[in-house]
């Protein structure tokens, strides 16, 4: 279906950057200008052809790749362009404040000759028109997009200092601002150019992940081996990984063992073993073994494709602080012209002249350039997603993961997260003479041949350890949150869990330890046995726990499990308390009531069963979801089960928005401190600031706050 195009608008300085609305940058907060089509993409928008937002294939992979480093080309370009002006204009600025008569009145000289003052003028058009250029032009697209900013302020200020300085040379009575002119042009073009060096790298960590991404593959094709471009691999297809290679396409190992380096994908810092029917995600390098890969899914689908759409939409997601920071912004503009006008004013009713009620204005308008406070939070924005990305730690609400300060209780899940979540059989018997316990565990494990539940795997993994025969079942049914039955060897076979029990009055001793989880096996209705499983804790755990604790954050166990089991695991690891035995649809419940009681709630859990408690929570933390990071209701994913990855991402969390504060309290208090001083409050004191010199100060502000940004580490 055709559609007219719309235009959009993009960022000078990060060209990847598209908005359908005029705005700042979620970048550096520069101004968006208009993008110019081409005719190709006229062409494709005129029949009526459209991209997928939400899936990436290999082509637009390398597309972003292209763009990303064409848009890191385009970076450099421009600093390189500054810097180009920066020096030009340095080379004129020099003879500029030669021939300027007040430079000459200050060290007692006089080097004027005839034509000296056109010389001048000329010398000083060429740095007003030439150096001055991307502030003339970056203003003419602040009026466009009526979003008034930085490149207003700093025009208005040039273009004031200019005409008032030819209306001198032509016969206006007063002093020239040429050389204050040229030295502001000066400075804030070196300014830039730190400051865009200082930018580039907050975003080097995306094109790091973009670039994981290798742009051929070894295809094994019947007896022969093929170098296809990674594009091409499709589902099925069987790629060969040599020694010191990336993988190439997401997929399962059928041949060979190795050890991955996956660190840049999930944080883990140690090689990982990898052997035969095991996972392997792309862009991870392999060891000193060559292996065998069985591609699962085409390049679009794959777990770094979603990282990086992950990224860039964290990216240019706007939190509350990062909008409270933009309309600071636009408010600090609005208050500098008012206050540059107020001050031109004020100094020419109380008596002083045209030059210095004007050199006042110009400072005042300058020194209150709002690029600090613009730049204050996307430099961290861009720094803390693109570091988290590389910590397997995925950011999908910068809200929440900002918020992550307040969290009072964090409620774990057990399973998979407080522990291993592997969980291994150490005891089954038989409670009817009629089956031997062996009988037992093989009618339990024929109806957990349908089950991916780490209870179901333990029993299946027994099972195979003793070489049964699982036989065939019909009927399968699962009960919610209960069990599972099927009817197996013509008996109507269930698997429960002792809430079941319970629940229906079928009474039993306790036959399992507390640290043990026990599900019962029932044949025809009857309690026939039990199968006893342990799930071991997390040794990380413990040290998880401590941390939280240490934040006065309150831990709090979540598990469908008896609450023996709870207890003990919750004990060993001195939490603050625990929930057992909760159906999934019950633990939003609880959250609620923790909610209720005033507690700043986050919830962790694997993101598909206890995915209403964690849309619920205040913020919802999907652990261990490994390649699968699709996990919607969760605001923050952990690709790795890791407790200490919950634990570090509150500190991180914390000390994301701690380096925000940080950048808006610099950025309004330097405001707040030079305004007046620019303004010249302390003029009768001897304290006077000069074009020049709230040039220096601004530009300090912007590289203050950049460094800050840089500064950002993911273990606080």
């Amino acid at each position: 279906m055709a559609h007219e195009h719309q235009q959009q608008y993009t960022c000078p300085m990060h060209p990847e950057v598209i908005q359908d609305a005029p705005g700042k940058c979620p970048k550096c907060g520069m101004n968006l200008v208009p993008v110019k089509q081409s005719a190709k993409e006229e062409t494709k928008h005129s029949h009526g052809m459209h991209d997928q937002p939400s899936q990436m294939t290999k082509d637009e992979m390398h597309g972003h790749e292209h763009t990303d480093a064409g848009g890191h080309a385009h970076h450099a370009g421009m600093i390189d362009d500054f810097k180009k002006r920066f020096y030009i204009v340095l080379a004129l600025t020099l003879p500029i404040m030669a021939l300027s008569p007040m430079i000459q009145h200050w060290i007692n000289v006089d080097w004027s000759f005839a034509g000296s003052n056109y010389l001048l003028l000329i010398l000083s058009s060429v740095v007003f028109f030439y150096g001055g250029w991307p502030f003339l032009t970056g203003f003419v697209n602040e009026i466009r997009s009526k979003s008034l900013g930085m490149m207003t302020l700093v025009a208005v200020a040039i273009t004031v200092a200019y005409v008032y300085s030819v209306a001198i040379i032509i016969g206006l009575e007063g002093m020239d601002f040429f050389w204050e002119l040229a030295t502001l042009i000066l400075i804030m073009l070196l300014g830039h150019w730190i400051e865009m060096k200082s930018i580039m790298g907050a975003s080097r960590e995306l094109e790091l992940l973009v670039q994981l991404m290798p742009a051929d593959a070894h295809l094994v094709h019947g007896d022969h081996i093929m170098d296809v471009k990674t594009d091409t691999l499709r589902a099925g297809d069987v790629i060969l990984i040599k020694p010191g290679e990336k993988i190439a396409a997401d997929g399962e190992i059928v041949e060979g063992k190795s050890y991955l380096n996956e660190s840049m994908l999930t944080g883990e810092s140690k090689p990982v073993e990898k052997e035969k029917n095991e996972k392997v995600i792309a862009g991870s390098i392999n060891g000193e073994g060559s292996l065998k890969v069985k591609v699962t899914h085409g390049t679009k689908d794959s777990y770094l494709a979603q990282v990086i759409k992950l990224v860039q939409d964290a990216q240019n997601a706007k939190s509350k602080t990062q909008l409270l920071a933009d309309q600071a912004a636009k408010w600090l503009t609005i208050i500098a012209l008012i206050a540059g006008v107020a001050t031109f004013v004020t100094w020419l009713a109380i008596g002083k002249d045209l030059a210095f009620a004007m050199e006042r204005m110009v400072t005042v308008i300058v020194i209150c350039c709002p690029h600090a406070l613009g730049l204050a939070v996307p430099l961290v924005v861009a720094k803390s997603t693109a570091i988290s990305a590389q910590s397997g730690l995925l950011i999908k609400d910068r809200t929440a993961f900002e918020n992550s300060r307040k969290i009072s209780t964090l409620v774990f899940d057990k399973t998979g997260t407080l522990t291993r979540g592997e969980f291994n059989v150490v005891r089954f018997e038989s409670l009817d003479p009629k089956y031997t316990k062996e009988e037992i565990l093989m009618l339990a494990a024929a109806l957990e041949t349908n089950s991916e539940h780490p209870i179901a795997t333990g029993i299946l993994r027994k099972s195979k350890e003793l070489n049964q025969q699982i036989p065939p079942l019909t009927d399968f049914k699962a009960i919610t949150g209960k069990g599972i039955q099927a009817v197996v060897n013509e008996k109507d076979v269930m698997v429960v869990s002792p809430g079941y029990l319970k629940e229906n009055k079928l009474v039993t001793k306790q036959l399992a330890s507390k640290a043990e989880t026990t599900v019962y096996v029932l044949v025809d209705g009857a309690v026939s046995g039990y199968i006893a499983l342990a799930d071991e804790i997390r040794p990380e755990s413990a040290q998880a726990i401590k941390i939280l604790q240490s934040q006065s954050i309150r831990t709090l166990l979540l598990t469908g499990d008896n609450k023996e089991v709870a207890k003990a695991v919750s004990d060993t690891l001195n939490m603050d308390g625990f929930i057992a035995e909760v159906l999934p649809h019950q633990k939003l419940e609880k959250i609620k009531e923790l909610q209720a009681k005033g507690e700043y709630v986050a919830m962790t859990g694997d993101g598909v069963n206890d995915a209403p408690a964690l849309a619920q929570a205040d913020v919802g933390i999907a652990v261990g979801s490994g390649s699968d990071i699709a996990a919607e209701t969760a605001d923050i994913v952990l690709v790795n089960s890791n407790p200490i990855d919950v634990a570090n991402l509150i500190l991180f969390g914390k000390g994301t928005y701690r380096k925000m504060m940080q950048n808006l309290a610099w950025a309004t208090g330097y405001n707040i401190i030079a305004l007046p001083l620019a303004a010249g409050i302390l003029y009768n004191a001897g304290v006077m600031l000069t074009p020049a010199m709230g040039a220096v100060l601004m530009s300090v502000s912007t590289i203050v706050v950049a460094i800050n940004a840089q500064m950002l580490k993911f273990k606080q």
